[in-house]
């Protein structure tokens, strides 16, 4: 895809204009962000001008170059002329302009104003204006990171942070109460066991913005607290554009040295290696292995499993990248043409060193102490790759159409190494584990916007989206360490042949298909655009199917030099060839399937009303009628069939007071809701390895409902900069809890309903261009945002769970620091990032054991951003600099630990 889409750029170059430019943008309403539709836009000193499209955009063509100056008009609003815009021959600027309504009927003020450009710009402008509280990252903010998904991009943003590198966590609540959307439209997760989408599915090249709600209006979906992130995809240039860039990066602990590496299939760099690791026929075929299987069936179904048990070690290699885009506008058969084009590919490799996992046991006097400790690595290769093509026109000047199309997807492929003590055995173990997964994500949108007068807009579109996760022929051998019981020397490590964890291959696939269609329809009234009212309703429907088989091979009758032969020697010797007697091959109860459909239908109004010139009403309500049917089908047990069904009536009202032009107070109450996700609703067991984790769902599981208070206070002193202190209080009723069972072998984990829980902190965000203090510092940006917050959660059975503790998922503290340094002429630039998170709760303990605490690391970022000649451009981003490990401990006992390395990496750009 990448090849065939550098090919289009390639194609697509042209020469620019001599002597003259174009000037493009968006003129909105200064108090709401809205378009303004049919505003003038002149060229003093010219004959030139046009009006204003729908929604308020705007393109001025052979524009003469030099300094410039824009009048911009429209009826009920204060003109405004920008002075200081200057357009160089061949190029193309956006200037954005923002009208007040008029302040006196019979006289119109006139506003001069510098020339403002820039997408963070845009965006303060969006929060400022925004009905709610929000906060968002755009791409001119993530091109001076060196974030390469939208998950590390997103943890930039206030009270964001990320579990396990991929789920977004807001305010210090667990990844259930954030839901996300791309382009506007809600898309399923591929992951078995969560609801959120992990956000590294998402490479920034192909993201304008992320933009988080943290607070609920009734014109938003129900179904989060903490927030509601919306990824929008590229949006069309404002000119003829073409861009290729490609880098190089090499991880300290992976350059140079020796890497557990997975044997590879056909097309794995592709991420398209599943279909060659499917479920064997002759193992499917045997459904739950009731009827009775002859010994040659055994035999045929060891030798159909893909003979590869053991990791490799080969030389680490660097990550690299490669990417493109064009976009643009021109005639199509007659008819004005925008669009945008992007691909991108990655493939790099990833490391887990200094590996521990262990369990942790209670102790007589309260404590902990830790049992079946395993020490290892992983090494991991991973593959990224996506496409955004986009689509819009417009019909007359107050109608647009447009088609948003994405397909994104990725691959894991890792192998795992271990040794350790099975306190539950009694003897030491060696296990290796092969794991491919495989995730993709697509979506097509039809929408429409259209403004049928000054007072009435209507906007709708139509979305279909799928996700699909497969995790193929998982391969995990267990090899015992004994002694000779005569000489009491150490013998090779022997195959664990009468276990049934003994040898296990795993089989998982998960698909989901969604269609969603909404509409809102809005009327102005009072004025000029005073005071509005808002209607619209949804209906989501999707279907999921999940499928997960797993497969235990014994062998009760093997010698010990046979056991100690390489897993592959066994399995595909002649121990396995016609009907010999050795093997045996049966399921296993971590394995099983189930399906979900899920009817959500929608329907909300909301009122805005200007009380007073300076203070603002946002009152409405939201009904969510909610139908969702599980089926699920353990390996061994009976069906489970669930159809939880509710109707929720969702209120909120939002007072925005305007304290000056440059001050906003906000305050909002809500009430918001968490619908259980459709596996935790799913009885099937699912389970790694020996000590691995086993999942349990749990039918009985209802959904949350959330009270929600903000208050929120913002100062905009400047352009680019924001100053704001939030506060935020939010009580649960029946929260979801992701606990751990007290038991000895194994971490069993399920998912309860909790009695309540409430979360409360405050927020704070500061961004300054430091040349305010000291003419000298002119070219830096410092920004900060840190996040404060507490919770607490009363449990039924509080003798069974600890009651005195914080929700799960929920840090105590957040931190986002960084200081950029821009060359006056836009073409350089410096970032320094730094990133912490508290000690936060990562699953509930059963007592007597205590709860399971994720360590905090400190995080600090580096990236240069610089011209070489032309239009050539240069990147050199170092990350993870600290090298802070992942750590997960519970009392004294390490759950989980690993480092994994310090990043660098350097690229280029093309850019025309």
């Amino acid at each position: 895809m990448t090849i065939a889409c550098t090919g289009l750029l390639l194609a697509a170059a042209h020469a620019h204009g001599q002597g003259v430019g174009r000037v493009v943008g968006r003129v909105i309403d200064a108090s709401t962000g809205a378009g303004i539709t049919s505003a003038a836009i002149e060229l003093l000193g010219t004959r030139q001008g046009v009006l204003t499209s729908v929604d308020g955009p705007y393109v001025l063509s052979n524009v003469p170059a030099g300094q410039i100056t824009l009048k911009v008009s429209s009826i009920g609003y204060s003109p405004k002329t920008i002075i200081g815009v200057v357009l160089t021959a061949g190029a193309v600027i956006e200037q954005d302009v923002s009208l007040n309504e008029e302040a006196v009927q019979l006289r119109a003020l006139e506003v001069t104003a510098a020339a403002e450009r820039g997408s963070v710009n845009r965006a303060l402008d969006q929060q400022r204006t925004a009905t709610g509280i929000v906060n968002a990252v755009t791409a001119e903010q993530i091109s001076k990171s060196p974030d390469s998904d939208a998950a590390a991009a997103v943890q930039r943003i206030a009270g964001v942070t990320l579990m396990d590198n991929k789920y977004m966590q807001v305010r210090g609540l667990g990844e259930r109460y954030t839901t996300t959307s791309l382009n506007g439209a809600r898309i399923p997760s591929p992951e078995p066991e969560k609801k959120i989408v992990p956000l590294d599915l998402f490479p920034t090249a192909v993201i304008e913005t992320i933009t988080t709600s943290k607070t609920f209006t009734p014109d938003l979906s129900g179904d989060f607290s903490g927030a509601q992130v919306d990824i929008r995809t590229r949006e069309f240039p404002a000119g003829r554009q073409q861009t290729i860039s490609s880098s190089i990066g090499f991880n300290n602990r992976i350059a140079g040295r020796t890497l557990l590496q997975p044997p590879t299939r056909g097309l794995d760099w592709l991420a398209l290696g599943g279909s060659e690791r499917r479920l064997p026929g002759i193992v499917s075929s045997a459904g739950d292995f009731s009827r009775p299987i002859s010994q040659s069936e055994m035999n045929a179904m060891v030798r159909s499993f893909h003979n590869a048990w053991s990791p490799r070690s080969d030389e680490g290699m660097p990550n690299t990248s490669l990417g493109g885009s064009v976009g643009g506008a021109g005639p199509v058969f007659g008819q004005h043409l925008s669009y945008v084009l992007s691909g991108t590919y990655s493939k790099g490799q990833e490391v887990r060193a200094d590996e521990v996992r262990a369990l942790a046991f209670p102790t007589d006097n309260g404590g902990t102490t830790e049992t079946e400790r395993f020490t290892g690595s992983t090494g991991r290769t991973s593959v990224l790759w996506g496409g955004v093509l986009n689509l819009s026109t417009l019909f007359g000047a107050h109608s647009r159409l447009a088609i948003n199309s994405t397909y994104n997807r990725s691959a894991d492929n890792e192998a795992r190494q271990e040794i350790g003590f099975s306190d539950d055995d009694g003897v030491p173990l060696e296990i290796a584990r092969l794991r491919y997964v495989e995730r993709a994500v697509r979506s097509v949108q039809f929408l429409g916007e259209h403004e049928l007068n000054r007072a009435h807009r209507l906007d709708w579109s139509v979305t279909t989206s799928g996700v699909v996760r497969r995790e193929p022929d998982r391969s995990e051998v267990v090899y015992v360490i004994q002694l000779d019981p005569a000489t009491n020397e150490t013998l090779p490590p022997a195959w664990f042949s009468g276990e049934p964890q003994g040898a296990v291959r795993t089989f998982g696939d998960l698909t989901e298909d969604a269609l969603e269609a909404k509409a809102n329809y809005r009327i102005n009234f009072g004025g000029t655009n005073a005071h509005s009212f808002k209607l619209g309703g949804l209906f989501r429907n999707s279907s999921r199917d999940a499928d997960n088989r797993a497969y235990g091979i014994t062998a009760y009758t093997l010698s010990q030099a046979e056991r100690e032969k390489e897993p592959e020697a066994i399995f595909g010797g002649p121990l396995a060839q016609g009907d010999a007697s050795v093997f045996r091959v049966s399921p296993l109860l971590q394995g099983g399937s189930y399906s979900a459909t899920d009817n959500l239908f929608a329907g909300y109004g909301m009122f805005e009303f200007a009380a007073t010139d300076n203070v603002r009403l946002i009152a409405g309500a939201r009904v969510e009628h909610s139908e969702v049917e599980v089926d699920a089908s353990p390996t061994i047990g009976d069906p489970v069939h669930t159809t939880p069904t509710y109707t929720d009536v969702l209120p909120a009202l939002t007072i925005n007071f305007l304290i000056s032009d440059r001050q906003n107070l906000r305050f909002s109450v809500s009430q918001t809701l968490s619908r259980p996700e459709y596996r935790e609703l799913a009885p099937v067991t699912y389970r790694d390895v020996l000590g691995g984790d086993v999942i349990v769902g749990n039918a009985g599981l209802v959904r949350s409902r959330i009270r929600n208070a903000d208050l929120r206070w913002e100062l905009y002193p400047n352009a680019g900069e924001i100053i704001s202190l939030a506060l935020f209080a939010k009580k649960f009723v029946d929260p979801i809890e992701r606990v751990y069972l007290a038991t000895s072998g194994t971490r069993v984990i399920t998912f309860v309903n909790a009695e309540g829980a409430n979360n409360y902190g405050a927020e704070i965000e500061f961004r300054k261009q430091l040349g305010g203090w000291w003419e000298t510092l002119a070219p830096i940006t410092a920004s900060v945002n840190a996040t404060i917050m507490h919770s607490d959660i009363t449990v039924e059975d509080a003798g069974r769970f600890n009651d005195k503790r914080a929700m799960v998922g929920q840090a105590p503290y957040v931190v986002n620091a960084g200081l950029t340094y821009a060359h006056p002429s836009g073409n350089a630039s410096a970032t320094v990032l730094y990133n912490v998170v508290g000690k936060r709760i990562y699953s509930a303990g059963e007592a007597p054991l205590p709860d399971v605490f994720e360590q905090p690391r400190h995080g600090l970022d580096l990236s240069l951003r610089f011209p070489v000649v032309n239009a050539l451009s240069a990147k050199l981003d170092v990350r993870n600099l600290l090298d802070a490990p992942y750590e997960l401990r519970q009392g004294v006992a390490i759950r989980e630990f690993y480092r994994s390395g310090r990043i660098i990496s350097a690229g280029i750009s093309w850019r025309p």
